[in-house]
């Protein structure tokens, strides 16, 4: 279920930021300081970018009511925080505490 929440939580952030059209317009989006790679800083940042958006009232849980489909349990901001980090672990394939175009785009394991 948070494994879908996160991709939901994805989803709403690409539109506000406008489509991105390759892998690697993808890397640039993220990488905030231009190193050509994700850190885990800016992985979280981008990620949590959407769920702040969601949490409709701030109190830094997102209820069923704020979340895609208006269903879900409730999920913190913390809760989704550790969610984004056990993620962004699972994707860095080569272990090297950043992720590049090419672990950015792989499917999920």
């Amino acid at each position: 279920m948070k494994t879908i929440f996160l991709v939901c939580l994805l989803g709403a952030a690409l539109p506000v930021t406008a489509q991105v059209q390759d892998t690697n317009q993808y890397l640039q989006r993220m990488d905030s300081d231009g190193d050509g790679r994700v850190s885990p800083d800016e992985y979280l940042q981008w990620m949590l970018y959407a769920f702040d958006r969601m949490d409709r009232n701030g109190d830094g849980v997102l209820e069923a009511a704020e979340q895609p489909g208006a269903r879900g349990k409730p999920i913190s901001r913390d809760e989704q925080r550790q969610v984004i980090l056990a993620r962004f672990a699972r994707q860095d394939a080569n272990g090297d505490g950043y992720l590049s175009a090419r672990e950015l785009m792989a499917p999920p394991r």
